[in-house]
């Protein structure tokens, strides 16, 4: 990034981009095509959930922070953090006065259809267009985005995620959803039975998916293989603990103190207690089939 480019000004993405799904990239690659050479393509984004700050309490993630600033790096947006505490009071004029001209130095703004500013919310899209054109900023919005004929929203795929319809939670999201996490110490059970696992556990504040085994997809020193995920609490050996367990198809190694990513694919079935560990065993190796045959 280049001096001029920055002394130029920004081309703003708004919005809560609280998971990056397909309505998100939809303003964010309209921003970066918005900066062209001479703006500094940027994202703006709250030192909170701005629910959190009104309510009390925040969403679950469908992403963590490091996660997300990592994406938004690589789709090479410039991210500025702004306290929702420094705004929430501002009129629609004054975040636009303060925040977008004199904080942001904003030439161009973007953001979705339904877009919300100001205090109480007050403003919206058509009154942001309306301000941007008094102070020479040229505003966009992105329209609504639709996957399988449903409007695509945060709430839309935590609900899916939820329900374990990880594949329409993919579609919206426009990529797997998945966690990156600690492996750590198990029971080694699944060792002595010819499947070995990693544990994690969930990232704080993520998404809980429906319990239950999912195709995954684990990348290991850049190499992708294909695995069989348990998320849960385990009711065959008994614990109040949840716990994402992967077997790890055709792979062999120690990951133990490694911060591994798995990404989820397909719901297979739902968690459930056998009457023995050969029973369940034999389940596990069922599992692995499905994955390995692709049905």
């Amino acid at each position: 990034m280049t001096d001029e480019k920055l002394n130029n000004g920004t081309a703003v993405a708004l919005g809560n981009f609280d998971g990056i799904h397909l309505g998100h990239s939809a303003v964010l690659e309209k921003t970066v095509e918005m900066s062209k050479d001479t703006l500094t393509a940027t994202v703006m984004l709250f030192d909170e959930h701005s629910l959190k700050a009104v309510s009390g309490e925040a969403p679950p993630m469908l992403m963590t922070d490091s996660e997300r600033l990592e994406f938004l790096t690589q789709k090479g947006l410039r991210v500025r953090t702004v306290s929702f505490a420094d705004i929430r009071s501002l009129s629609p004029e004054d975040f636009v006065k303060n925040i977008l001209v004199d904080r942001l130095n904003a030439k161009a703004v973007v953001c979705g259809f339904n877009y919300r500013f100001g205090k109480g919310a007050s403003g919206d899209a058509k009154l942001l267009k309306k301000l941007c054109k008094a102070e020479n900023i040229e505003c966009i919005t992105v329209d609504e985005v639709l996957c399988d004929s449903l409007p695509v929203s945060s709430t839309a795929i935590r609900k899916a995620i939820e329900n374990g319809d990880i594949v329409l939670a993919n579609n919206m999201l426009g990529r797997a959803f998945g966690f990156g996490a600690v492996v750590v110490d198990g029971e080694k059970r699944g060792r002595t039975w010819g499947f070995p696992t990693i544990n994690q556990h969930l990232p704080d504040g993520l998404v809980v998916p429906r319990f239950g085994v999912y195709e995954s997809r684990v990348t290991i020193d850049g190499k992708e293989y294909k695995g069989v995920t348990n998320i849960g609490k385990r009711p065959t050996v008994g614990t109040d603990t949840v716990l994402s367990e992967t077997h790890i198809i055709d792979f062999s190694g120690d990951l133990y103190g490694r911060d591994v990513f798995v990404s989820l694919i397909r719901f297979i079935r739902p968690e459930k207690k056998f009457s023995s560990f050969d029973k369940l065993a034999l389940q596990i190796k069922n599992d692995c089939l499905t994955v390995k045959g692709g049905v």
